[in-house]
């Protein structure tokens, strides 16, 4: 199973924010973890209707992880951006296997074990030990000067 991209960009923001002591904006979001800024900002957004962000607006306001986030599991926020679509789809176009087919049901279990495992760490667990230190590092890479033109 792939995670979309969002999914993906959400737990990174989730997680840089959660180790990230003060306000931080989509801007900055954006830039240290090499992510597009309009992406960065619709998932900031989602994140905050989940629960997993604040946002303050004007002059001094920004972005931070939300109180309660770190009790989140992975799982729930997975849920919330990948929705609750099977792996397969059995109905566009109809299967002719449908009737009688063993593998749909096999991918639903798999499907609830990858989230069942996913519920088991939440976002807090993503941070602890050596992930923290290394989170608060990220920044865009520096640019190699141009190369020398010979003459």
């Amino acid at each position: 199973m792939k995670l979309n991209r969002s999914t993906d960009m959400a737990l990174r923001i989730a997680m840089l924010a959660a180790v990230t002591p003060a306000r931080t904006t989509v801007d900055e979001l954006a830039e240290r973890l090499e992510l597009p800024r309009s992406h960065v900002a619709k998932v900031v957004q989602r994140l905050q209707r989940l629960g997993v962000l604040v946002t303050i607006r004007g002059r001094s306001g920004g972005v931070a992880i939300a109180e309660a986030a770190g009790q989140l599991t992975v799982g729930a926020v997975v849920r919330a951006f990948e929705g609750d679509d099977e792996v397969v789809s059995c109905e566009q176009p109809a299967c002719p296997l449908a009737v009688d087919c063993r593998l749909r049901g096999q991918l639903r279990r798999a499907q609830a074990a990858f989230l069942a495992v996913l519920d088991e760490t939440r976002l807090a667990d993503l941070v602890d030990g050596p992930a923290g230190p290394l989170l608060l590092t990220l920044g865009p890479r520096p640019t190699p000067p141009p190369a020398a033109v010979p003459l």
